[in-house]
């Protein structure tokens, strides 16, 4: 696996989202044996970048992380993020970026996981009622106490990251980005300009470039706590329209004898060495699957025509999902 950075931070080329072993997707927390077996499977094929949250089960994702990483931490760059959850009672959900919350917040995070510091920490969603300077301040102590190595954002924007980085580096941000997810592309020259990396969560359109959901039947299939269910771009006409898109991506994968998954993993690998997708699965053969994408050669030709593919039909969030992405 060749390696990618985020700012100093040297990671694999490809990471390894953990939230849908326990949280999100259908099937969710009825395997971990095999989840864990997953996580062990990505570390021997070169993946040194696991990427969970609090809000995550909630906390079940962590406590799973924990458990695959023991005797074997010194070979992860280990993520998780905090302000989705309000530690003062209010409960999940509930976006709190406040230095008192996240006093509280890592000390959970570093016991579920069961280690002394966290190599990148990210605020999980902007926090509007608390001042991004107060944020990214309660953060620089937990880097000088060595409880945290680096700091991340998840899903902000061009004024909160250029403030937050004001007050202290930060090494990542973490935003959607894919072949149907296209905006980050607008903030990418920014990123670079104050040497940021891009993790590129759900880089796979949650499965849907991979072919695997195409009818109404498939969505219904679904369990009913699969966000799927209810995300714009799987429900009515959205979902056949978008389905020329994932067409498109077979069609190249045709091309290069390769899977659709393979495919728009490698071309997010062609935006550069500080783009780092983060493709989540439970399953050790998708893990194995999604890594062999690093080894998947395009032609300028397909890497065009997977540029020029139609903008996806939908929001790639619902509506209250939305509210708290920073755009």
């Amino acid at each position: 696996m060749r390696n990618a950075h985020l700012g100093p931070l040297e990671v694999s080329r490809i990471g390894l989202g953990a939230m849908g072993m326990s949280h999100g997707y259908t099937g969710a927390g009825t395997d971990d044996a095999e989840s864990i077996r997953t996580i062990h499977r990505a570390l021997d094929l070169g993946v040194n970048l696991i990427d969970t949250a609090e809000i995550y089960g909630p906390y079940t994702n962590e406590d799973l992380v924990g458990r695959a990483l023991k005797g074997r931490r010194d070979r992860v760059v280990l993520s998780t993020k905090f302000g989705l959850v309000a530690h003062d009672g209010r409960g999940p959900w509930t976006v709190d970026s406040s230095p008192a919350n996240i006093r509280l917040a890592v000390e959970g995070s570093l016991r579920r996981l069961g280690t002394d510091h966290i190599d990148l920490y990210y605020q999980h969603r902007v926090d509007r009622q608390t001042p991004i300077e107060d944020t990214m301040g309660a953060l620089a102590e937990l880097v000088q106490q060595g409880k945290i190595g680096h700091v991340g954002l998840s899903e902000a924007w061009t004024d909160t990251i250029r403030r937050a980085h004001a007050v202290h580096p930060v090494t990542a941000l973490q935003s959607e980005y894919s072949l149907w997810t296209r905006d980050q592309e607008e903030i990418l020259p920014l990123l670079r300009e104050l040497g940021i990396g891009l993790v590129a969560y759900s880089p796979l359109g949650h499965g849907f470039l991979t072919g695997t959901l195409r009818t109404a039947a498939d969505i219904e299939r679904l369990d009913d706590s699969d966000f799927r269910k209810n995300n714009p771009r799987f429900t009515g006409e959205n979902l056949a329209r978008n389905l020329a898109i994932a067409d498109e991506v077979q069609a190249v994968a045709d091309q290069v004898g390769a899977t659709p998954a393979q495919v728009a993993l490698a071309w997010l690998l062609t935006r550069g060495g500080d783009v780092v997708p983060i493709p989540g699965t439970k399953r050790v053969h998708r893990v194995e699957e999604n890594t062999a994408a690093d080894a998947v050669e395009l032609t300028a030709d397909q890497i065009s025509v997977l540029d020029r593919l139609a903008p996806a039909e939908g929001g790639h969030h619902t509506d209250a999902q939305m509210q708290m992405i920073e755009r």
